[in-house]
Parts: structure tokens; C-alpha cells; sequence
């Protein structure tokens, strides 16, 4: 599997079609925090761009032949100043492509705008603790296990535990040497 056979792009509302089927799909929707059935709808709002480049959202859609295969954004964590370096991720693979780079297509291309034109210094998520092949890929990109939340959300009508992660940024620009 080569990443010529899908793209990398900045999600825009005439996704929201595509983002509602993407998070319907059973293998995507138990690893998500949606409620069933989400709409078009929802996903236009969610993907609005009001604000240009200050949005305070970015989300990247994976494509593969005009479908959307996989989706990835971060989101500001909190609207307290002393949290403005600290980003969450989220995201979500179609189960057919899942396992074949479109996870660490998606994960790469955000942290690079992390860290080189956000500057964030911080990027947490949440993953189930069942969810081994996310945990595998976040591991692989620099995010370690911080604690484990018991009862984090309820699913398929059980409360679920998940995994607490982060990845600090690798060469924060604070810590470069002045000229």
C-alpha cells in the first residue's frame, strides 16, 4: 500500500456527507465518542471555517477515489489561556482501510502543522484501552500512555476504561539556542 492510492487534504463543509458516512461505519463508530446516526447536518456545522486561519479546529480528510476513508483533527483543548499550547486529537479510519497508512498519513500531516506552524507544544487524546491498533500507531508517533480513565464512556451499553495519551513537541522552539 502506497499513499499514491489516497490523499491528505484540509476537510471543508462539502465533506460533511462523506464525515457522516465515515463515522456510521461499525468498524469506525465503536472507537468514537459520536452518538449513533450523526447526520450531514452535524458534520456541516462541525466543519464550518468562520474564522480562517485563527479557527481554533483543523480537520483533514483522507480520500481515496472522491470518498473520504479516514478523518483527523485537532481541537483546542480549553478556553483558559495557560492551555492554548495543548491540542486534542481526534480521528477515525474507514474499516477497510484501516491497517494499510492512512492512520499515520493523517497523524503525520497534524503533527507537522503542530509543530512547525501552530505551535503547539502539547497533544492529548483519548483512546479505548481495547483499541490496540491506535494505541500501536500514536505510540509509533511519539505518544505515551499518561493514566487510564476506569468508566471513561459508556458504549454498547457498558461503561468502557480508556487510555490517556500525549506527545510533547519534539524540539520545542523555546528550547532552541538564541543567535
Amino acid at each position: 500500500m502506497t499513499q499514491q492510492e489516497f490523499t491528505v487534504r484540509r476537510a471543508r463543509t462539502e465533506d460533511a456527507d462523506a464525515f457522516a458516512e465515515l463515522m456510521n461505519d461499525p468498524a469506525v463508530f465503536p472507537g468514537v465518542l459520536q452518538l449513533p446516526h450523526t447526520d450531514a447536518g452535524f458534520w456541516r456545522e462541525r466543519l464550518k471555517d468562520p474564522g480562517g486561519p485563527t479557527v481554533a479546529d483543523l480537520h483533514l480528510v483522507a480520500l481515496a477515489n472522491g470518498k473520504a476513508i479516514g478523518s483527523a483533527g485537532l481541537h483546542a483543548s480549553n478556553p483558559a489561556i495557560r492551555r492554548r499550547h495543548v491540542m486534542s486529537l481526534g480521528m477515525a479510519v474507514a474499516g477497510p482501510w484501516q491497517g494499510r497508512g492512512v492512520g499515520t498519513a493523517l497523524l503525520t500531516a497534524l503533527c507537522e502543522q503542530a509543530d512547525n506552524w501552530l505551535g503547539i507544544l502539547r497533544i492529548e487524546l483519548t483512546v479505548y484501552t481495547d483499541n490496540t491498533p491506535a494505541i500501536a500507531l500514536y505510540r509509533k508517533l511519539g505518544f505515551v500512555k499518561e493514566g487510564t480513565h476506569r468508566a471513561f464512556a459508556f458504549r454498547n451499553g457498558l461503561y468502557e476504561d480508556a487510555h490517556v495519551m500525549a506527545r510533547l513537541h519534539p524540539r520545542p522552539p523555546y528550547l532552541e539556542p538564541r543567535r
